[in-house]
C-alpha cells in the first residue's frame, strides 16, 4: 500500500505544486487535499431546491449560534442530534431548534434547547475526515407532529449507485440568500470509484452524491436520506455551490455504528 507523509493544509499547497521529485501519487494526494482546503471547505446547503411541506421531516434541527442558523443537525433518538463535527466552534455557545419550519415564525411552538457538544475523537479537520458529533440535549423530548426522530442504519453495507435520496435544510438559495423555511431536493448517490477519482482523499467513512439542487452554504449536518432512512451527513463540496458537475461528499453514518453505539447506548 502506498504512504504518502501529510504534511499539513498550508505546506500541503506548497509541497504538491513545487516538490516535483515526490512520488506522482502522492502529489496527487497532495494536490487533492490542498484543493480541498482552498476551494471545497464549503459549508452545504440547498441550491435551487423547493420548500418542504411544513413538519413533513419532524427529524429535522437547526443548530443555532447566537440565535442565527449555523449548521443543519437531525434527531436519532430522544436526545441526540446528529451532525457535522466540523459545525462544532471552540468557545462558542449553541442551541437547537427542533420543529421548526419557518425559523422567523414565532408562533410555530418550536423547541429551543442549549446542547452539549460529543465530537468523534479522531476528527481532522484538514481532511474532513471522521466528520461526524452529537449535540446531546438536556432532557428528552417527546415525539409529536412536529418533532421526532429517523431511523439509522443498521449495518455498514454500501447504497448503491444511482439510489434516488434526498437532502433538507435552510441553507443558501439561489438568490444566495439563507432561507427561513426548510428546503428540499432529491439527490442521486455516486458509484464509490467515480468518486473515488474526483476526491483522492475519500475514505471508506465517506460517501458521493450528485444533484440539481446542490447543497451550499449553511446546511453541513443535515442528513442524507434515503428510504427513509439517514444514511449520510452533508460534509463538504466543491465551490461554485451552484455547480451541479460536482458530487457533494458525506459522512457515512453506517460507518460509526461502535462509535454511536458507545454513546448513545443503541443503534
Amino acid at each position: 500500500m502506498l504512504r504518502c507523509k501529510y504534511y499539513g493544509i498550508i505546506s500541503t499547497c506548497y509541497i504538491a505544486v513545487f516538490h516535483t521529485g515526490m512520488n506522482v501519487k502522492c502529489r496527487m494526494y497532495d494536490l487533492s487535499l490542498c484543493f480541498l482546503s482552498l476551494s471545497a471547505r464549503v459549508k452545504a446547503g440547498i441550491i435551487n431546491g423547493t420548500e418542504a411541506k411544513p413538519h413533513s421531516r419532524p427529524y429535522m434541527v437547526s443548530v443555532q449560534k447566537d440565535g442565527q442558523h449555523h449548521c443543519g443537525g437531525f434527531l436519532v433518538s430522544d436526545q441526540y442530534v446528529m451532525s457535522a463535527a466540523h459545525c462544532w466552534e471552540e468557545n462558542e455557545k449553541f442551541t437547537a431548534v427542533l420543529g421548526a419550519h419557518d425559523l422567523s415564525n414565532s408562533n410555530e411552538n418550536a423547541i429551543n434547547m442549549a446542547v452539549e457538544p460529543k465530537i468523534h475523537e479522531n476528527y481532522h479537520r484538514e481532511n474532513y475526515d471522521w466528520d461526524i458529533m452529537f449535540w446531546k440535549l438536556p432532557e428528552a423530548v417527546k415525539k409529536s407532529k412536529t418533532v421526532s426522530w429517523i431511523s439509522i442504519p443498521e449495518s455498514n453495507e454500501e447504497i448503491p449507485g444511482d439510489t434516488v435520496c434526498s437532502v433538507a435544510g435552510w441553507g443558501k438559495t439561489e438568490s444566495k440568500t439563507s432561507s427561513v423555511r426548510l428546503l428540499e431536493t432529491e439527490t442521486t448517490v455516486m458509484d464509490r470509484t467515480k468518486c473515488e477519482q474526483i476526491y483522492l482523499q475519500l475514505t471508506s467513512r465517506m460517501m458521493c452524491a450528485m444533484h440539481p439542487g446542490k447543497p451550499c452554504q449553511g446546511d453541513s449536518g443535515g442528513p442524507l436520506v434515503c428510504n427513509d432512512v439517514a444514511v449520510g451527513i452533508v460534509s463538504f463540496g466543491r465551490n461554485p455551490c451552484e455547480s451541479s458537475k460536482l458530487p457533494e461528499v458525506y459522512v457515512k453514518i453506517g460507518a460509526y455504528l461502535p462509535w454511536i453505539k458507545k454513546i448513545i447506548g443503541k443503534v
